[in-house]
């Protein structure tokens, strides 16, 4: 089947282009600019912006989540812990209805460690680990050796990247949580860049920040929150070229702050099923003394250090005490306060598009070009001039294949 899109404001994942046509065939862009094919099915987007369809760079999702994430124009969310490899990751790249998945797997964390303080009694995750067959639910470690053993078992198990827990539990109310330390942390990345997959860090604290980038991993999939930022801690970040996740969304939460502002839009509320809205409108609320004034200004600085900014939700189920982030929605929500910190719509846009599909090495979208997966959002009005209508959803392609919204 082959559609085109005319009479649309184009932003391509880093510009808006002076063209107004895009025409699609199957799951590729084939043109950019030219007239439509005669045997075309035309959609007249007059009023509207087309974007490549968005991407949330740190959730924990599900098939139901992914459904979720698409009625939001999510076409590929990037899951930091959870199940979404191999044979459930190939199922869900073959149903239209979902967003496109890839996955850490399960992220290294000492026995004790992240992120077992969050769950009640009788829900933490884990286990021993085994010694052979596919990765348990967390891979526990406490030694290079350990680290080492471990990664090779994620690659083959399908992880498309490592990440790593460097959390002494300060931001979520626990302080005295066990944590990587640095030989292991050190281990784990050299480990993983030799198998050739990139490793990401989980952490909220100053201090483990600059561990993980010492270690040399590529990204962080928060920004820190327990204290201001300083000259130096943006100066690692940037030297080491290293990209970060700040899920701005997901630190308000933390600090008690929740999304019940954001939910009363309409164009978000009339998309959440009840169990969702009321956790959108909850917060996790274990770091009260967190100031999010502190959270924009950390990532103000970052920005115009240069360093890769990606946008994430750290969304994943609808219970009120992970509450405050919901999947699809909450990342125009982080656009929004993305646009709160300093980055113009523009720049923005780039943080949910092109940029995470440059650092997770996704090739084929991220960017609306020629021979690009169909992997398109179109939305009335501008988000190029007001980022809040990226909300105003009208249709997503997915591969190539439509959906209104």
């Amino acid at each position: 089947m082959t559609t085109t899109i005319i009479n649309a404001r184009i932003f391509d994942g880093q510009h808006v282009l002076d063209s107004t046509t895009v025409t699609i065939e199957g799951d590729r862009i084939v043109d950019i600019g030219g007239p439509a094919p005669a045997h075309a099915e035309v959609v007249d987007a007059r009023g509207a912006t087309l974007l490549p369809g968005l991407i949330d760079a740190h959730v924990h999702t599900s098939v139901p989540a992914l459904a979720q994430a698409l009625r939001f124009g999510v076409t590929t969310e990037l899951e930091m812990q959870g199940a979404m490899t191999g044979d459930a990751q190939r199922r869900a790249s073959e149903n239209s209805d979902i967003a496109d998945v890839r996955s850490s797997g399960f992220a290294l964390t000492p026995p004790g460690g992240h992120p077992s303080e969050l769950f009640p009694a009788g829900e933490r995750p884990g286990g021993p680990p085994r010694g052979d067959g596919p990765a348990p639910v967390m891979p526990f470690v406490t030694t290079p050796e350990e680290a080492v053993t471990w990664i090779p078992r994620l690659v083959e198990a399908g992880s498309d990247y490592i990440k790593v827990m460097v959390d002494d539990g300060t931001v979520e109310g626990h302080p005295g949580l066990p944590y990587l330390d640095q030989p292991t942390l050190d281990a784990a990345v050299i480990e993983a860049h030799r198998l050739g997959r990139i490793v990401v860090a989980h952490a909220l604290t100053v201090d483990a920040t600059a561990s993980a980038v010492q270690a040399g991993v590529d990204g962080l999939t928060h920004v820190f929150m327990d204290r201001p930022h300083t000259p130096e801690i943006i100066a690692a970040l940037a030297d080491a070229k290293a990209f970060v996740v700040p899920c701005i969304v997901l630190d308000a939460s933390m600090m008690g702050l929740t999304g019940e502002a954001f939910a009363e839009d309409v164009r978000v509320s009339s998309r959440l099923d009840p169990a969702w809205l009321a956790a959108l409108r909850s917060s996790i609320a274990r770091y009260p003394a967190g100031r999010l004034d502190d959270v924009l200004a950390t990532v103000a600085a970052l920005h115009r250090a240069g360093v890769d900014l990606l946008v994430g939700s750290d969304a994943s189920v609808p219970v009120p005490y992970l509450g405050g982030v919901a999947h699809g929605a909450s990342v125009h929500h982080e656009l929004q306060l993305l646009v709160r910190a300093g980055l113009t719509p523009v720049e923005a846009l780039r943080a949910a598009t092109s940029v995470p599909a440059r650092r997770f090495g996704l090739d084929d979208r991220g960017r609306i070009a020629l021979g690009l997966r169909a992997d398109l959002l179109l939305v009335d009005g501008d988000p190029t001039t007001d980022i809040s209508d990226t909300l105003a959803l009208r249709t997503v392609w997915r591969a190539g294949v439509a959906r209104s919204l």
